[in-house]
């Protein structure tokens, strides 16, 4: 008897041993895992570090691929001898709100300029208005938003001032030329816009 209570007690410090050697195992499995986990974590963070500077970059190339084609377009016009100024109306000047096309004091006033200086220069001239958004909402929706601005300030031309419509246009440019960058408060106001030129 006193054997088999020997054997019993020596079998089960071996399965004590056995356990013990197991979790030692899976403590080490456990810890690799976890060690792996924090560099897959890592990399992940510097992945993503890396597609926000290829997103910043992509943006700035995007807005000086933009802004030359603008140059572009007055560098020709000038050199045509057709375009002769261009006013802006933007946010920064409290001329449109987030989603707004209401003209505020501030673009009433100016476009009241810009009426004046056309009656005294040449009423003969032709005049393109641009409505321009930030990025802020869906592309459709910015088009459409442009549209209205631009066409908000054709309306209060001609019925303010009596220029003629047939010699003004708009279109809309949506959130697609950005004046500034749309990642700062400050460059979204400036992208709420209109801009009118002045062609002869």
């Amino acid at each position: 008897m006193a054997t088999a209570i020997t054997l019993l007690l020596a079998g089960g410090c071996a399965s004590k041993k056995y356990v013990a050697d197991g979790l030692t195992g899976q403590d080490t499995k456990i810890s690799d895992i976890e060690s792996q986990v924090e560099k897959n974590q890592r990399g992940l963070r510097d992945t993503g570090k890396q597609v926000d500077e290829v997103a910043r970059t992509a943006r700035a190339a995007r807005r000086a691929s933009v802004e030359a084609g603008a140059r572009a377009d007055e560098a020709y016009l000038l050199a045509q001898g057709k375009f002769l100024y261009k006013v802006i109306l933007s946010d920064q000047a409290g001329h449109f709100s987030l989603d707004s096309v209401s003209l505020a004091d501030e673009a009433r006033a100016s476009l009241d300029g810009l009426a004046t200086r056309l009656k005294k220069d040449n009423a003969g001239v032709y005049l393109e208005i641009e409505g321009h958004t930030d990025s802020t909402g869906p592309e459709q929706h910015n088009m459409q938003l442009g549209l209205r601005r631009a066409e908000v300030v054709r309306r209060y031309l001609n019925s303010e001032h009596g220029v003629p419509l047939h010699r003004m246009a708009v279109i809309s440019y949506g959130e697609s030329r950005p004046a500034a960058d749309n990642g700062t408060r400050e460059g979204r106001a400036a992208n709420r816009r209109v801009e009118i030129r002045v062609l002869s």
